[in-house]
């Protein structure tokens, strides 16, 4: 699996609680990918200025034709804040029929960068092509 370095948010000295989320997209084609990609670095971009942004890797498994986030946000606000970003409703509206698309999101005590992305990582690991692990 390839990752991203993180990519610290506004909030990411956040203390207590965090909410974390996992997305994965796979591609019904991997001539997608790329696309998909650069999608997905262009909405990293906006990332700095995101209310409640704690942090976020990109991942992708090209051999598998999955890509997707692992986002760590101050609470559910934060998420829906982003999930109705207008970048984010256009990526999903062109993307929507070329794969399944699949989340998962969980609660940490607290942010610890390395615990989060171990838990992430077995999730997806074990996750049967398609579908990201539920918690």
């Amino acid at each position: 699996m390839l990752r991203s370095r993180w990519r610290a948010g506004p909030a990411a000295g956040a203390q207590g609680p965090v909410l974390v989320a996992i997305t994965e997209f796979t591609a019904r084609n991997p001539l997608h990918l790329p696309g998909i990609a650069r999608a997905g670095f262009a909405l990293a971009r906006e990332w700095d200025d995101l209310e409640g942004a704690v942090g976020v890797w990109l991942w992708a498994e090209p051999g598998r034709r999955r890509t997707g986030s692992v986002s760590v946000w101050t609470g559910e606000r934060a998420v829906r804040g982003f999930v109705r970003l207008p970048a984010h409703v256009a990526i999903m509206r062109r993307y929507r029929g070329r794969g399944s698309l699949s989340s998962a999101t969980w609660t940490a005590e607290r942010f610890d960068e390395r615990e989060i992305w171990r838990t992430a990582y077995r999730r997806l690991s074990r996750a049967p092509e398609g579908a990201a692990p539920r918690p």
